[in-house]
């Protein structure tokens, strides 16, 4: 995978315009000094050849410093580890010390939040002026196709989330594949407001905009009015479903020329996609009461970035995720491992990541060899079934444990974990609830130690949880019980637990 090196614009962002061959000659400065940075071996003072695969974090806003941030570590061999403002320092500190970050790259915006994080680390500012020398004389690294390029970190059911490896030859395919699935070209202009410390944002969006060579309009962070209004610039939105519940939204509060005008934007979208989440029809169809046409509704993982789409130019079945791209292969297979016309989806072909950073037993777990030889198969833990064209569509998650809410997949047993520190919380089982904005509504279901019930409450809990946990991992609702269900082994019966909800217990609450 490589950054293109031409005049074209490639960034617009919040401070200006950034072209291919900017970014490009930062990018190379930027590996140039991390190289001259590194650790010296036992021939002297000349810089290091390479980084070899180590991991560097980079904590930089939206826009072409993080382009380039990026960029620079993989021209020096490293591997990047994005951080994000949304997750608080003990998260941030987590992921550094798992990935074994020996250096942080930072704008100057963040690096406030980077005080417990940086103890120990090398830190290099964006702002740093040998990132602006010219480094056309930079001897940088031949990069293998098999070498790791990135690592996102993604929630599992072991509580802890585990660092995806993705190659660059994972990341190229994605690049390559997703680009010609969705017509993407030197004409468009992707309006960004998505997370980069995310697949969707990152790889799916970012990634796949500059490798067809496209301008990127990159916000800082998500409003669905000045989305609204910087849309008749733009030929493509990508979104998650939660996106477009506020940007419909908003619409609905306009005045009525201000939506005509947005309407007129929608209209002209070359293309509109959703991802991370199921888009429920309604929501499909309310955009298309604006837009003239459904989003592109699309199905990936971390793991995998896309693996099916509905087509640009053809039917797009609203609650489907359309048909495999060309180097996906995948079976659906019963709890036996059979092929079965519904059962969880297995994925297999150039995009699958390469593993969890050691986590050998976590690796091995997610990967089956079948006996015919076939493999390895990625188990996505997602229950499918396909129609009678080939359309797949996504029924749930194989396991009550990983949730998928506001775009993001999250582990209930993370969300458990942290909440079991507060001193009055006896028992805690988190569950998701249908819910058409979020996906998953996050609900967490808690049993106080007697006389400590007002401790419990949702605003003092959820505001302890946002200590420890992204804002998005926070749960939406806490529910107070006696008890929780269990089985005659004593584990929690968490199905009977979110039927007990939808049923009793949500009518009776408002969602908060």
């Amino acid at each position: 995978m490589e950054l293109r090196n031409d005049l074209r614009i490639a960034i617009e962002d919040d401070e200006g315009t950034w072209t291919y061959s900017a970014l490009h000659a930062r990018a190379r400065a930027i590996a140039k000094t991390l190289l001259a940075e590194a650790p010296r071996g036992a021939n002297g003072p000349a810089a290091a050849s390479s980084l070899g695969g180590e991991r560097v974090a980079v904590f930089v806003s939206p826009g072409g410093h993080f382009v380039a941030a990026f960029f620079g570590v993989l021209m020096a061999g490293g591997v990047v580890t994005v951080l994000s403002p949304l997750h608080p320092s003990r998260e941030m500190l987590y992921f550094c010390d798992d990935a074994g970050v020996k250096t942080v790259l930072v704008s100057p915006d963040l690096a406030p939040r980077l005080e417990e994080v940086a103890r120990g680390r090398r830190v290099l500012g964006t702002d740093d002026p040998r990132f602006s020398e010219p480094a056309d004389d930079a001897v940088l690294p031949a990069l293998a196709p098999d070498a790791a390029a990135l690592q996102l970190y993604t929630s599992g059911t072991t509580g802890k989330p585990k660092g995806a490896v993705l190659t660059h030859e994972n990341l190229a395919t994605q690049q390559r594949v997703v680009a010609e699935a969705w017509g993407f070209g030197e004409g468009d202009t992707l309006l960004h407001a998505l997370p980069l410390h995310h697949m969707h944002g990152l790889a799916i969006a970012l990634l796949t905009a500059l490798g067809a060579g496209a301008t990127i309009r990159m916000l800082p962070t998500f409003d669905a009015q000045r989305i609204w209004n910087e849309l008749p610039r733009a030929t493509v939105l990508m979104a998650v479903p939660t996106m477009y519940t506020r940007l419909l939204a908003a619409f609905d509060k306009a005045e009525p020329e201000v939506r005509a005008g947005w309407q007129q934007a929608a209209r002209a979208l070359r293309l509109a996609t959703s991802g991370s989440a199921a888009l429920p029809v309604t929501l499909a169809e309310r955009w298309q009461s604006i837009a003239g046409i459904i989003p592109v509704e699309r199905f990936g993982m971390t793991e995998i970035g896309v693996g099916m789409t509905n087509p640009v130019h053809g039917v797009r079945k609203p609650g489907h995720v359309g048909l495999p791209l060309p180097t996906v292969r995948t079976r659906i297979v019963d709890d036996q491992g059979a092929e079965a016309a519904s059962g969880e989806l297995w994925i297999a072909g150039p995009s699958v990541f390469a593993g969890y950073y050691q986590r050998p037993d976590a690796t091995r777990d997610a990967f089956v060899i079948t006996d015919d030889g076939q493999g390895p198969w990625f188990r996505t833990g997602d229950t499918v079934t396909r129609d009678g064209d080939g359309y797949f569509k996504i029924l749930g998650r194989t396991s009550v444990d990983i949730l998928k809410s506001g775009g993001y997949k999250l582990s209930a047993l993370e969300i458990e974990e942290a909440l079991r520190e507060h001193p009055a919380i006896r028992e805690v089982a988190v569950v998701g609830v249908p819910d058409e904005n979020w996906g998953d509504r996050v609900i967490a279901c808690v049993v106080p130690h007697e006389g400590r019930e007002g401790e419990c409450a949702s605003e003092p809990l959820r505001a302890f949880a946002k200590q420890s946990l992204a804002p998005y991992k926070v749960p939406k609702q806490i529910a107070l019980l006696g008890e929780l269900p269990r089985n005659a082994m004593g584990k929690v019966q968490k199905p009977e637990l979110t039927r007990w909800l939808i049923a009793e217990w949500l009518p009776a609450h408002e969602a908060s």
